[in-house]
């Protein structure tokens, strides 16, 4: 009877050292530093960046690299709902989502004041999850443009013709000049 074990174990023991040697992992040379020189020195191919990498738990490795919203903090996601008030304003709205954000508002152009007081519309009650600059950008409306002063942790607005007229105050305004163009007939023949 000990005889049967000893075979089952030899016959156990050859399969998994079969197993084991034919394998299902396949292994790569590590490439050699005069490899590593030459990708290098071909124009067109980086060299890969070293991140230091640590383990974090038993089989997680996390790189030690600061992430893309950390280095600009325009991009972290947010997911804001405004407290509800029957005299919501915009500047509220944009105040709401900066909160915690690193930025506040510039509190500077007159202009920029009538864009803060104007009444926050019910489809901006609720933004997200998107990034700071789009949920900003929505708030503002098309007709603002966002300036993020990273210095001084601020964010102003500004219309797209302000900026040239606040430069160059003395100057004064170009005639404005409408060009009219005829009108094109429609692809289905009938004219306007």
């Amino acid at each position: 009877m000990p005889e049967i074990h000893l075979y089952r174990r030899l016959l156990g023991a050859g399969l998994l050292a079969a197993a084991l040697a034919g394998g299902c992992t396949t292994t790569t040379m590590p490439l050699a530093p005069a490899a590593v020189e030459e990708a290098s020195e071909v124009p067109g191919i980086e060299a890969p960046e070293f991140i230091p990498v640590v383990r974090y738990g038993r089989y997680t490795l996390v790189e030690l690299a600061r992430s893309a919203t950390q280095r600009d903090l325009l991009l972290q996601t947010i997911d804001v709902s405004m407290p509800e008030s029957t005299r919501a304003t915009v500047g509220d709205g944009l105040r709401h989502a900066l909160k915690r954000s690193g930025y506040q508002l510039c509190e500077t152009a007159h202009a920029v004041t009538a864009l803060y007081a104007l009444p926050l519309p019910a489809a901006h009650l609720h933004l997200g999850p998107m990034t700071l600059r789009d949920a900003l950008l929505t708030l503002a409306g098309p007709a603002w443009q966002l300036h993020a002063d990273d210095r001084a942790r601020q964010i102003c607005f500004e219309r797209p013709g302000d900026s040239a007229t606040a430069e160059h105050p003395s100057e004064p305004p170009a005639a404005k000049t409408v060009q009219t163009f005829p009108p094109v007939p429609s692809a289905s023949g009938d004219h306007p």
